[in-house]
């Protein structure tokens, strides 16, 4: 009887297993934005790109390797390599840094976590997938909160550089719903885990290029303890640990399940950097934090419900895609 029990404890289950691991990821995700914030008070922004990829790639490399053995992407996977490598990883990061330039870790979290929202209309304009009523409401309500951060009651306008940095979170977030639209849509040849330190090493080299470009030569970083633990932290863990902790179990759930646990990310983002970096959350960031988290949530409830109420979907019309801010293929 004794053995029974054992085998029905509920923090053994896999359920269970498969919880915390992706709540340690969101919890890493969402501490990575404060860890970056400090990181470009002291290196320039590109450079760290390169370096966190540079660190992540190597580390899934070294995982691979491990598990079996490194392989080259196959021809059919080339475009989903450039499109993760080239969009999510390379600008996504690189316009997320150099924004935090000019704004707090928590406002850029949580602006940059808008991808469904940007999804829904992409799906609209471009694949021909009228948005529903619920889908409607749900980019009303998040677009409703992103208006109210970036209007002049909700941040200062005359602070140098502040609006362009919002603008550019923005842009990162709509580069992250391309890339979101088009792994739902790509065939698969070999596994998301395997085409990332490919995808990694390709932001890596061009990010290099693009620092050196404009900002120079990396002799002129000033390291120290730090800063290597700052880029140990946001490069192997909130970079490489969680992207397998996303392909491991992150398939294991629905897609409404991994959507409310990212959409925590940026609420981890805004609240660590509350606690770490002294950040304030002022009313109107509040209810736009509100806002949008509620957009986000009523998005991917509505890519959940179509095909329970067929009787309002015509014939014609094409079941909307599950847009949500995770990369990890077809199965989400």
């Amino acid at each position: 009887m004794q053995g029974s029990s054992t085998n029905k404890n509920p923090a053994s289950s896999p359920s269970a297993r498969t919880g915390v691991a992706l709540g340690v990821m969101a919890l890493l995700w969402g501490l990575s934005w404060p860890a970056m914030k400090t990181c470009v008070t002291l290196a320039p922004p590109l450079w760290l790109a390169v370096l966190r990829f540079a660190l992540g790639g190597a580390t899934l490399f070294i995982v691979l390797l491990f598990r079996g053995g490194i392989t080259l992407p196959k021809r059919s996977d080339l475009p989903i390599v450039f499109s993760v490598g080239g969009l999510q990883m390379m600008a996504f990061t690189a316009l997320g840094l150099v924004a935090m330039q000019h704004t707090d870790a928590g406002r850029a979290a949580l602006l940059a976590y808008t991808t469904p929202l940007w999804g829904t209309l992409l799906a609209w304009l471009f694949m021909g997938q009228r948005p529903g009523r619920r889908q409607v409401m749900a980019l009303c309500v998040g677009l409703s909160g992103i208006v109210l951060i970036c209007s002049p009651i909700g941040m200062d306008w005359s602070r140098p550089g502040a609006l362009q940095a919002n603008f550019m979170l923005l842009a990162a977030a709509m580069c992250w719903s391309v890339v979101i639209v088009h792994v739902r849509h790509h065939k698969w040849t070999s596994s998301p885990l395997a085409l990332a330190p490919w995808q990694m090493l390709l932001a890596t080299i061009v990010l290099s290029v693009l620092a050196w470009v404009k900002e120079g030569p990396p002799s002129h970083i000033v390291w120290s303890g730090e800063l290597a633990g700052l880029l140990l932290f946001i490069g192997p863990l909130a970079t490489s640990v969680c992207f397998v902790i996303s392909c491991e179990f992150g398939r294991r759930v629905s897609t409404f399940s991994m959507s409310s646990i990212t959409l925590a990310v940026p609420v981890i983002g805004l609240l660590a950097s509350m606690v770490f970096l002294h950040e304030v959350m002022t009313p109107v960031l509040g209810i736009g934090l509100v806002f949008i988290i509620a957009g986000g949530v009523l998005s991917a409830w509505a890519a959940r419900t179509p095909a329970r109420a067929g009787r309002r979907v015509s014939a014609g019309m094409v079941r909307p895609v599950a847009l949500t801010p995770n990369m990890l293929g077809p199965e989400l």
